[in-house]
């Protein structure tokens, strides 16, 4: 797996999500499972099969948090300079076709939350707004076509 940056809070977000599904679901799907399993022939029990699969799934999903987190590499935020748009900055920008604007934080993908204005940095809007300067344009190519926005604001 690669190396996931993220910050101090999103590796604690991590932590909490892997702590809920080991101590909370993983318990909860082996008394399923034995629920089933006391319900008699295991070869036409519909119960147990689903249980089962449901505990491959959350084993899955455990491993792979597991992973990310020991994978995980912590973003110093204070080292996080507001001359260009990078990580963990903020940037207002202004759509230069309708004058509205908006408030972006780039942020890793396990920290996106579109209600808050944080996006992933792998989001065509990130890239495209990624190492600009204030009132430089960037051009950001997204579905329903080409976006320029300018760059009035970077801060932390």
């Amino acid at each position: 797996m690669a190396t996931t940056y993220m910050t101090a809070e999103g590796l604690q977000k991590l932590k909490e999500e892997l702590q809920f599904l080991e101590g909370t679901e993983r318990p909860r799907v082996i008394a399923a499972i034995a629920e089933a399993r006391d319900k008699g022939d295991l070869s036409e029990n519909a119960e147990y099969d689903a249980a089962k699969e449901e505990q491959g799934h959350l084993e899955s999903k455990i491993a792979m948090l597991k992973a990310k987190i020991m994978d995980a590499r912590i973003i110093d935020e204070s080292t996080i300079k507001t001359d260009e748009v990078q990580i963990l900055t903020k940037v207002r920008v202004q759509n230069t076709k309708n004058g509205q604007e908006k408030v972006y934080q780039l942020v890793t993908e396990g920290e996106a939350n579109i209600m808050e204005g944080k996006i992933a940095v792998t989001t065509p809007i990130a890239k495209g707004l990624m190492g600009k300067k204030v009132g430089e344009t960037a051009q950001v190519q997204v579905p329903a076509g080409l976006i320029e926005f300018k760059i009035i604001e970077i801060s932390r």
